[in-house]
Formats: C-alpha cells, structure tokens, sequence
C-alpha cells in the first residue's frame, strides 16, 4: 500500500510540474523539510545556497543524521530540478548505522512540493553495498 501511494505522489507531482510555468526565482538559497531529509534522518531540514549560475551546496540535519552536497540545477535558479552527489551520514555516535555516497536525481515542483531518489554506496562491510537514497518533502526559497 505505501509503495502504491509513494507512486501517485511521484506521478502527481510530475503532472504538476509538467502543467504550470516555472518562474525563476530571485532569490539564492532554499530550506527544504520532510521525510528522509538532512542526510536520510526520519525527518530532517536542508540548508541550500546558489554558488553559481547553475551550481549550488547543501548542508542539512536529521534525526540522528546529517548530510551535505553539491548539485547542478537545469536551470540557473535555486526553484529547478537537479541532479546532486551528495554523503549521507545516519546515525551519531554509538547509533551509527551507515555512510552512503552517490547521485541522486531531486524534482522540484514550481512551487513548495520536492522528492529525491537515487543510489548510494557505502564502503562499510554490509550484505548490501549499495543503497536507495529517498526522500520527500516541501522546499521554501528564501
């Protein structure tokens, strides 16, 4: 069931995004929120600012989690969709689960909605050495 509905919120959101004029934005830095967010936490915050005409850096916090990242927006405004090579830490301390390095592909609706999906690989000794990296959430240029 949460795959099934995980599925229409992508399909709906590209709908959205695909109907409605995206207007670039003035401003050069954005705070995202949501599920997965700032390095995978359950729910975190990203902090991320242009440092160029298509370029930009992030740096975020979770729950339990951290996570910063470079990416490349389509367009030169902070409201575009990009594509991003990020490390996402989870866990602090004793808790530490995993590291996860890799690209990541994040759409961004003209206006407030975003999602993220990619892969990551860890070089901790795992059963798995490669990983989905995910999330959901809303985006506010500032």
């Amino acid at each position: 069931m949460k795959k099934y509905l995980l599925v229409a919120l992508l399909l709906a959101a590209f709908s959205v995004g695909a109907m409605a004029q995206r207007e670039p934005s003035p401003k050069k830095c954005a705070i995202s929120a949501g599920v997965l967010q700032g390095g995978g936490g359950l729910v975190g915050v990203d902090f991320e600012a242009m440092i160029g005409s298509h370029f930009s850096a992030q740096a975020g916090v979770g729950l339990l989690s951290f996570g910063v990242g470079v990416n490349y927006h389509f367009k030169p405004f902070i409201n575009s969709s990009m594509v991003s090579l990020v490390y996402w830490h989870q866990g602090l301390g004793d808790s530490h689960t995993v590291g996860w390095v890799g690209p990541v592909y994040t759409f961004r609706a003209p206006k407030v909605f975003q999602f993220q999906i990619g892969m990551g690989a860890t070089s901790e000794m795992r059963k798995v050495p490669v990983g989905l990296m995910y999330s959901i959430g809303v985006y506010f240029p500032i």
